[in-house]
């Protein structure tokens, strides 16, 4: 599975969950430390715990497991690093303090939608 599938496997699973305003920041000709963010919000603890569980469990049946994860016990703000990618699960607040759409703004932002039962990624300049 190529680094871009597997973003796109992600922004999936966050959708299958009900995530909400997910965005795929690609970072590839800022940085070298990541190629890819995916930013997805859930309404609870709860929530973002069904997220990164689902993103986690689904992922490791293809053998690919985060590499480090941060913020399971306060589930606020969940990180996974898979290296190339960056998963960061947000409650509203926490993802509006931080707002790492404002802190990566050169990024090329893709939104993701879901189009009847086909998956669309639509581009957007921020």
């Amino acid at each position: 599975m190529t680094t871009e599938q597997t973003v796109h496997n992600i922004a999936q699973l966050a959708w299958d969950k009900k995530g909400q305003d997910i965005v795929i920041m690609d970072l590839r000709q800022l940085t070298n430390v990541t190629d890819f963010f995916i930013l997805v919000s859930g309404e609870s603890e709860l929530h973002i715990k069904a997220l990164y569980e689902n993103i986690e469990n689904e992922l490791k049946k293809n053998q690919i497991k985060a590499w480090h994860r941060e913020g399971i016990q306060q589930l606020s703000w969940v990180l996974l690093d898979y290296i190339d990618i960056v998963v960061h699960i947000f409650r509203p607040e926490s993802r509006e303090y931080y707002s790492l759409e404002k802190l990566w703004a050169d990024a090329k932002i893709i939104r993701f939608q879901e189009n009847v039962k086909s998956t669309v990624l639509s581009e957007s300049n921020n």
